[in-house]
């Protein structure tokens, strides 16, 4: 991997935990990258049980980046984000984590006192 396209993979990341704590009132930060694995997720946030993929890129190999994704998650659920230039964050995740991902988002403690 390239100098550049690691930089860019810094900068998603630390693009995404700035709106996911915009939007929802979370704390989330880039993880502490190692190769992968359960306690190396791409960003780090106080919503429960997730696993934080993010694919900073003008193409994306879906399957691919979920498997990751599957194998870094241990027993939480795998999320990949992902964005291309000047277009919008997309989320992906398996149809069969669903109503365990909107159960985790229930349990979440925001910072802005709700």
């Amino acid at each position: 991997m390239g100098k550049e396209s690691l930089v860019k993979g810094k900068v998603g990341e630390r693009e995404l935990a700035a709106e996911l704590r915009r939007l929802f009132g979370i704390e989330a930060r880039r993880g502490v990258q190692y190769c992968g694995g359960t306690d190396s997720p791409d960003v780090v946030t106080d919503i429960p049980g997730i696993h934080c993929e993010v694919k900073r890129t003008e193409r994306l190999s879906l399957y691919p980046a979920m498997k990751q994704a599957i194998g870094d998650a241990g027993d939480k659920v795998p999320i990949v984000f992902h964005r291309q230039n000047r277009e919008d964050w997309l989320v992906v995740v398996r149809l069969n984590d669903l109503s365990d991902l909107i159960k985790n988002f229930s349990n979440l403690k925001r910072n802005d006192g709700e």
